[in-house]
């Protein structure tokens, strides 16, 4: 008697739970602060010189338009599905950079702010390993469903 077995990276979900709706709505939650961020600094651009400045990040203009830049482009391509993994990998390591640059908690006193801080760490390095595992299933997926 044989016995079939399911593969373990294929289990059985609803139908709904694997919907290239619910993949993109996904996305775009995944997306959104890297869309919001450069739409606020794009109408707020002395503010974003002045977040650049704050971190040391000179010169803040040519700083402030890459980012704006660079986020809305990489996050085209992860929503896209073009490239999608380029643009995954892209803004992972930008989080992973970004959170040692800003949220350096362990320099805060101990207190609210530290804890805010060491809280919005380690979000970061979530939304980080959420770029790796979209990166990783669209290596994982045809083409043709990745989209």
């Amino acid at each position: 008697m044989t016995t079939m077995l399911r593969h373990p990276s294929k289990p059985h979900a609803p139908h709904w739970l694997t919907s290239p709706a619910l993949r993109f709505l996904a996305l775009v939650g995944l997306c959104s602060a890297y869309i919001q961020g450069p739409l606020v600094k794009i109408f707020d651009f002395q503010g974003a010189q002045a977040e650049m400045v704050h971190f040391g990040l000179l010169p803040a203009p040519l700083f402030a338009v890459g980012v704006i830049l660079f986020e809305l482009a990489m996050s085209a391509l992860v929503l896209s599905g073009v490239w999608r993994r380029v643009g995954a990998l892209a803004l992972a390591a930008f989080t992973l950079a970004a959170t040692f640059i800003a949220l350096r908690f362990w320099e805060i006193p101990a207190g609210p702010e530290q804890s805010m801080a060491m809280n919005a760490f380690f979000e970061h390095l979530g939304l980080m390993g959420a770029f790796l595992y979209v990166a990783a299933t669209d290596a994982a997926t045809p083409r043709s469903a990745s989209r």
